[in-house]
C-alpha cells in the first residue's frame, strides 16, 4: 500500500543528518510520566554536548506502553521503545546513540513494534510529527492537497474525488461524505459554514483527542478543502473542554495556519477566503448529536431540533452547515493527496478505507489502533490487541459506545464493517471498542450504558427522558435480585418505544446495549430473575454474605471495613453478619484473608 509521506528524520535531513528523538507528550504519555523522560534527556544531551535533535510527537497508539519514545539515527532505521522512564531514557541515548550500536541486547526488551495488520491513514502522522511544529507537518506532505485544490481542482472535481473514495462519516451513521458536502454546496446562500465535531463522550474512546493532538493540522486541511469545496468562509472546531491538551494544539496550529497565509483572506493569492474559530464543549453528550452541538455553539443550550431541514442545507445560524468529526476530515488530506482510487482500494465494497478504534477493556494491548475496514474482531483483539488479560475468556465485545451493542465470543470472527456491526444489533460509532472477559456481567454492563444515556440525555423528548429511566430502574431491580416475572418484556417494550419515537439518535440507540444483551445473553437474564444469582459475581445485591466461623481467625478484619456497621463480634464472640443492615457491598469478602466468607 503505497503513502506519499516521508520518513521521521527528513526535516532534520534537510538540513544535517543528525540523531532525532521523538518523545510521546500526548496526553497518556503525560499521564505515564513522558515529561520527566523529556526533561531528563534534555538535560543528559545538554551536559555531553550531543548532536541530537530532541522532540515531542503525539501518541503513537501503544498506550499499554507509555512512556514512548523513538530514535533515528542517520540511515538507520527508526525504532520506537516502550515503557521508558528518565534512567531508562538515558540508557537508550548512551547505548543506541553515543555507542551507536541500537541493536544492543540490553535495549531488546524495551523496543516495541506496530502490528503490520495496521494500515495508519487517519494516524500517519502521529507519533511521527511533532505536532506543534508546522514546518514538521509540511514537510510530511502537509497542505499538500489544499495547495492541489486551489491550484487545480473546482468544487465538483473535490466531490468526485471523494464519491470515488466512498469515504464515510466516520463519527457514527456512516453518511458518504460527499453526498454531505455536495447538498451544502448546492444550497444557494450568502455564508456557509464547516463545524468540526470534537465533542467525542463515548466511555473509552478517544481517538479524536488524539488525533487533534497528534496530527492537528491535518484536521485544519480537511476543513480548509471542505470550506473550498462547499463555498464556506468560516468554519468552527467544537472540542470538549477536558481536552485542554488538544485545545492547547488547534489553537496553536490555527496561529501558525494563519501565519503561513493558508488562512485568512485570499488565501495563497486566490480568491478564497476562510477562517476558523475553536469554541468550547461544556461535556454534553447529547452536543455530539449535530443539532445540539449547532445550538450549543450558537449559545443555546444543546438540546436536539427534528430534521429535516438538515444542517447542509439550514444549519449554523440558518445557515447551510457541513458538520464532519476528527476522523473524517483527518482522512481527506490523504484522500486528495493520494486520490480516490487509492483510498477505496482499501477495506470492504461498501465500506472503504481504515477505521480507527480506541481498543480498551480486558485486552492486553490498550490502545489506538487503525485497522482496514473489513478486518475481524478476533484479529483485532488477538493479533493487534495481544488477547485477553491473565489470559481469561472472552466474553464479549461491545462496539459503539452508550449507542452501540454487545457481540458475543462466538461472533468474533464477523468483519468490523458498518453493514455487518447493524446486523449484529450494533454499530461503528465514533471507534470505541471495549474487551469483556468472563468477570465482567451483561447486565451491570448493560445498566452502565444506559445510566450513562439517561444521566446525559437532554430531557427535551418523553420517550427518552422517561422511557431511559424506566428501563434503568428494572435492570437495578434485576441486579438487586427483586426483578419480576414480566420485567424482561417490559424492557423490550420500552427499547423499542425509544428507539421508534425518540427525537434524536442518543434516544434512538441509548436501547442498543439492553437489546444485545437480551439477544445474545438471555439465559443471563434469566439466571438473575429466576434464580436470583450473578453467574460473574458482579450484581452483589443478589448475594448474603454469611461468616463460616470454623474458618473465621477473628480478626476483625470484616468489622473495621463494613461501612453499614452491619457486622458483630470480637475475639471472645462470633462475628455475626446481620442480614438486616448488610447493604451487599462485598468489602467483607473482598478483605478477608483467610476466605471465611461465602457469598
Amino acid at each position: 500500500m503505497k503513502f506519499s509521506v516521508r520518513s521521521a528524520d527528513s526535516n532534520a535531513a534537510k538540513n544535517k543528518k543528525i540523531n532525532k528523538i521523538a518523545v510521546g507528550l500526548s496526553s497518556c504519555g503525560i499521564a505515564a510520566g513522558a515529561r520527566d523522560v523529556f526533561k531528563a534527556l534534555e538535560k543528559e544531551i545538554a551536559a555531553q554536548g550531543l548532536e541530537v535533535s530532541l522532540t515531542q510527537c503525539g501518541c503513537a497508539g501503544m498506550c499499554y506502553a507509555e512512556p514512548l519514545m523513538e530514535v533515528s539515527s542517520p540511515g538507520g532505521p527508526r525504532i520506537l521503545y516502550g515503557g521508558v522512564t528518565p534512567s531508562i531514557a538515558l540508557e537508550i541515548l548512551q547505548k543506541h546513540i553515543v555507542e551507536a550500536n541500537p541493536s544492543h541486547e540490553a535495549l531488546k526488551k524495551y523496543v516495541m513494534e506496530v502490528s503490520p495488520k495496521q494500515v495508519r491513514i487517519v494516524l500517519r502522522n502521529c507519533g511521527v510529527i511533532d505536532p506543534e511544529n508546522i514546518d514538521d507537518y509540511i514537510d510530511h506532505d502537509g497542505y499538500a492537497a489544499f495547495k492541489k485544490v486551489l491550484k487545480d481542482y473546482s468544487a465538483e472535481d473535490v466531490v468526485e474525488e471523494l464519491k470515488t473514495s466512498g469515504l464515510r462519516g466516520r463519527g457514527g451513521g456512516g453518511f458518504p461524505t460527499w453526498m454531505k458536502w455536495n447538498f451544502a454546496r448546492k444550497v444557494e446562500a450568502d455564508q456557509k459554514y464547516i463545524i468540526c465535531n470534537g465533542d467525542e463522550g463515548d466511555p473509552g474512546a478517544y481517538m479524536d483527542r488524539s488525533v487533534l493532538e497528534g496530527d492537528p493540522h491535518s484536521v485544519l486541511e480537511g476543513m480548509m478543502i471542505a470550506g473550498y469545496t462547499v463555498g464556506a468562509t468560516k468554519g468552527f472546531l467544537y472540542i470538549r473542554a477536558e481536552y485542554p491538551l488538544a485545545i492547547k494544539r488547534i489553537s496553536k496550529a490555527i496561529e501558525q495556519a494563519r501565519d503561513r497565509k493558508f488562512l485568512g483572506q485570499n488565501i495563497l493569492g486566490t480568491s478564497f477566503s476562510f477562517n476558523l474559530e475553536v469554541r468550547l464543549g461544556a461535556g454534553a453528550f447529547v452536543c455530539g448529536e449535530e443539532t445540539a452541538l449547532i445550538a450549543s455553539i450558537e449559545g443555546k443550550r444543546g438540546c436536539p431540533v427534528p430534521r429535516p431541514p438538515y444542517p447542509s442545507v439550514k444549519g449554523l445560524w440558518g445557515k447551510p452547515t457541513v458538520i464532519n468529526n476528527v476522523e473524517t476530515l483527518a482522512n481527506i488530506p490523504a484522500i486528495i493527496h493520494n486520490g480516490g482510487s487509492w483510498f477505496a482500494s482499501i477495506g470492504t465494497e461498501k465500506s472503504k478505507g481504515t477505521k480507527v478504534f480506541a481498543l480498551t477493556g480486558k485486552v492486553k494491548n490498550t490502545g489506538l489502533i487503525e485497522v482496514p475496514m473489513g478486518m475481524t474482531i478476533r484479529e483485532i483483539v488477538y493479533d493487534i490487541g495481544g488477547g485477553i488479560l491473565n489470559d481469561k475468556q472472552i466474553k464479549a465485545v461491545q462496539t459503539g459506545g452508550p449507542s452501540g451493542g454487545v457481540i458475543p465470543a462466538h461472533l468474533l470472527d464477523t468483519p468490523v464493517d458498518y453493514e455487518n456491526l447493524q446486523k449484529l444489533g450494533s454499530i461503528m460509532g465514533s471507534g470505541g471498542m471495549i474487551v469483556m472477559d468472563e468477570d465482567d456481567c451483561m447486565i451491570d454492563i448493560a445498566k452502565f450504558y444506559l445510566g450513562f444515556c439517561v444521566e446525559e440525555s437532554c430531557g427535551k423528548c418523553a420517550p427518552c427522558r422517561i422511557g431511559g429511566t424506566q428501563m434503568l430502574r428494572i435492570l437495578e431491580k434485576i441486579a438487586e435480585g427483586k426483578a419480576e416475572e414480566d420485567d424482561i418484556a417490559k424492557l423490550r417494550r420500552l427499547s423499542l418505544a425509544m428507539q421508534k419515537a425518540s427525537l434524536c439518535g442518543l434516544g434512538q440507540t441509548a436501547a442498543n446495549p439492553v437489546l444485545s444483551t437480551l439477544k445474545y445473553f438471555k439465559e443471563e437474564y434469566d439466571r438473575h430473575v429466576h434464580d436470583k444469582t450473578c453467574p460473574a459475581g458482579k450484581c452483589r445485591g443478589l448475594y448474603h454474605y454469611v461468616i463460616v466461623s470454623e474458618r473465621c481467625k477473628r480478626c476483625g478484619l470484616c468489622l473495621r471495613h463494613c461501612p453499614a456497621g452491619a457486622i458483630t463480634g470480637s475475639r471472645e464472640e462470633p462475628y455475626l453478619i446481620h442480614q438486616e443492615k448488610c447493604i451487599h457491598c462485598g468489602q467483607c469478602y473482598e478483605v478477608c484473608k483467610f476466605k471465611a466468607i461465602d457469598r
